[in-house]
């Protein structure tokens, strides 16, 4: 079958629209999902587009292009609130994957535990997509409708993760828990963006995965942490009055439903006092 990889993205859209092409770039998750033998479809690598490569920054904010990797991320100055991002992207598996596997990739798998995505929930991220009537831009929270489902149609492929304006004040953190420390799947994780004034919270940004078929941000949370200091959050039920109920936890071999929403209730805790200089 055709393997594709072209240097423009005219080139990509015309292989795109006439091959029916499954999109790659790393392909971490797309090689060891098929048999021996098994490739029977064109592939489309986005690898060598220039604009589907590398961080920039403009009034608008960050663009980071589909075929940018986490080791890039990792090593691209960016303000504080990408941190929880960057940790994010040291978690990604082992080093060597860390090296091939791509923002894009992460987010179009769109699994339940895919590390990259509370991160950019609580950077108000949004998708650049490409097709041949143009482009269009989907909030990250619309385009994964769930599990191994994304908002792309025929003849389209994501070019860009984009961020808007993010304050310089504010801090993020990232946490998850899994079986070990190293290459595991979380069996909850959690994402911050919390900004302090004399020692309030100002403003606070929480996104749970692995605890709902697509990773959900806490906006009654958010709200109900606006105002409080570091012992004010200490003493806070964060599973209190439905402040959890956008998640919807399964029970499997890696724990069960209840323990899930205990679990993402304390990385809750733990990611805002983060912001209060608490590790």
């Amino acid at each position: 079958m055709p393997y594709f990889a072209p240097e423009t993205t005219t080139e990509a859209l015309t292989f795109l629209r006439a091959s029916q092409a499954r999109i790659v770039a790393g392909c971490t998750d797309y090689y060891p999902g098929l048999a021996t033998g098994q490739i029977d479809e064109n592939v489309l690598d986005i690898t060598r587009l220039a604009g589907c490569r590398g961080v920039s920054e403009s009034s608008n904010g960050w663009r980071i292009g589909a075929a940018t990797t986490w080791t890039q991320i990792v090593k691209t100055e960016l303000p504080p609130a990408f941190d929880a991002l960057k940790i994010a992207a040291r978690q990604v598996g082992s080093i060597q994957i860390q090296n091939r596997g791509t923002i894009a990739g992460n987010i179009c798998n769109a699994s339940p535990a895919a590390d990259g995505v509370p991160p950019l929930l609580v950077l108000d991220a949004a998708v650049e997509i490409l097709s041949h009537d143009g482009v269009r831009t989907v909030p990250l929270k619309d385009f994964i409708t769930g599990v191994r489902k994304v908002d792309l149609a025929e003849g389209e492929f994501v070019s860009a993760i984009l961020v808007p304006p993010v304050s310089r004040r504010a801090t993020s953190a990232f946490l998850k828990l899994g079986s070990r420390t190293h290459m595991v799947i979380s069996i909850a994780m959690v994402a911050s963006i919390v900004e302090i004034d004399a020692g309030r919270i100002v403003t606070a940004r929480l996104a749970v995965g692995s605890c709902s078929p697509v990773a959900q941000r806490l906006t009654a949370l958010e709200d109900q942490l606006a105002g409080l200091s570091a012992d004010e959050v200490r003493q806070t039920d964060f599973a209190a009055d439905g402040a959890l109920a956008p998640l919807t936890p399964i029970s499997d071999v890696r724990g069960s439903q209840e323990y899930r929403i205990d679990v993402a209730a304390e990385l809750c805790r733990r990611v805002v006092l983060c912001a209060f200089g608490e590790d």
